[in-house]
């Protein structure tokens, strides 16, 4: 059993490096190569042959523990980006249009769903799915477009208020689900229970940020122990590990559900740690490095957990490609009004909501939560997330990328050549 573990993580890092050259060749970043990966070795394709994932034993979610620690670093490295001095800049802008487009999106999504609910045969997409499916749209992928920033290097108006937008939309996400799940609920059984719609969402967003706070405190304090790179390194891997551990406990008091977000409990330990200690952007910096094959490998799974069987139903590809197109407006022009309407730089206007296309692990654990409904709804909700996700992993960050592109962010010179510069250095000595 535990060499099929290592055989099928060596597996995952080797194709998803190969299939890297393949996409670089061809002008797509790497995050895509990873996905693809992922679907090529997964359960509906390769696995089927014993190489890879598969259905049963050797499934992808059977490496969740490496997604969820993934996550957690993904979200620490994006409170890097919440320091105050760059705050003063792009603070205002970033919250009204993290707000505003989350907001936009739902109302697009939800109008045209519902009208879509009209239309087709009786049944094919219940009201309570509907808004749902709303709510879902909302989340981004901070992953992907973390990935394709790192990649190019990206540095500009947009990438400033880009990666604080996408920490935003979790939060902003959380409480709009909570609420459209908790009115889809009382559609559904014809019952309404404000606890589920307002303080258990509110709950969440609230004590993970504590939670974060907490732990950005403890670390700043222990990491002034240690004075090596290495063990100072091996802090900030602690802490992090930590942070998504208590962030995986649940708790219930009555009717009220305490839980806690890893992604905003991680954002906010690295928003603490990044403005209290001194060598924060080193520790940061080596800890990306520490972190590189752990990422290759939360993409690589990811694609394997697409699950290919949504194609196989029309109702589901007429609902996905809806919802996906909706969404895409909802996100355009979203953003373009809010971000105009803030004063924000042209080329923010105009590019920034193509970078929030991409949409993964967020969505899909909000649409997990509909399968509570039991029968059609919640099955439905879960598929039209997995077959937009699909598309969007495949094709947002590509999109992301063109997008910073043309927006000035990412220029030619941003991308390094590794063995060059080792090369480079050998010469000098």
């Amino acid at each position: 059993m535990t060499s099929t573990i290592f055989i099928t993580l060596s597996i995952a890092l080797l194709s998803g490096l190969l299939l890297s050259r393949v996409a670089k060749k061809v002008g797509l970043p790497a995050v895509t190569a990873y996905l693809v990966a992922g679907v090529l070795i997964g359960p509906y394709l390769l696995g089927q042959f014993g190489i890879g994932f598969d259905h049963e034993a050797n499934s992808p979610e059977k490496y969740k523990i490496l997604c969820d620690l993934a996550l957690g670093f993904i979200a620490f490295a994006i409170g890097n980006e919440f320091r105050l001095d760059q705050l003063k800049k792009v603070g205002k802008q970033a919250t009204i249009v993290g707000i505003a487009q989350a907001l936009v999106t739902t109302v697009i999504v939800d109008a045209g769903l519902i009208g879509l609910s009209f239309i087709l045969p009786e049944g094919c997409l219940p009201l309570p799915a509907a808004i749902i499916l709303g709510a879902v749209a909302t989340a981004t992928a901070p992953a992907a477009t973390l990935m394709v920033v790192r990649q190019y290097k990206a540095k500009g108006p947009v990438t400033d208020i880009l990666l604080p937008v996408v920490a935003l939309d979790d939060a902003v996400g959380l409480v709009i689900f909570a609420i459209s799940f908790g009115v889809a609920g009382a559609i559904h059984t014809g019952t309404v229970d404000p606890i589920s719609m307002v303080v258990n969402p509110l709950l969440e967003v609230v004590l993970s940020l504590i939670l974060g706070t907490v732990m950005g405190y403890l670390f700043s304090f222990t990491e002034r122990f240690f004075f090596s790179r290495s063990k100072r390194m091996a802090v900030s891997v602690t802490f992090v590990m930590l942070t998504v551990a208590i962030s995986s406990l649940k708790f219930e008091i009555g009717h009220v559900h305490i839980g806690f977000s890893s992604l905003l409990a991680c954002m906010m330990l690295g928003t603490i740690f990044c403005n209290i200690c001194d060598f924060s952007e080193e520790l940061m910096e080596r800890a990306d490095r520490w972190t590189a094959p752990l990422l290759i490998l939360f993409f690589v799974i990811s694609g394997a957990e697409l699950n290919l069987g949504v194609f196989t139903n029309w109702v589901f590809v007429v609902i996905g490609v809806a919802y996906i197109a909706l969404r895409c407006i909802g996100k355009y022009f979203g953003a373009s009004w809010s971000a105009k309407a803030s004063g924000c730089d042209e080329n923010i206007v105009k590019y920034l909501g193509i970078t929030l296309f991409p949409q993964a692990g967020v969505a899909l654990g909000m649409a997990s939560q509909a399968l509570t409904f039991g029968g059609d709804i919640g099955v439905l909700a879960q598929s039209i997330t997995l077959f937009a996700v699909l598309v969007y992993e495949l094709v947002g960050p590509a999109l992301t990328k063109i997008a910073l592109t043309k927006a000035g962010d990412i220029k030619a010179e941003g991308k390094t050549n590794a063995r060059e510069e080792a090369k480079k250095a050998m010469a000098q000595k």
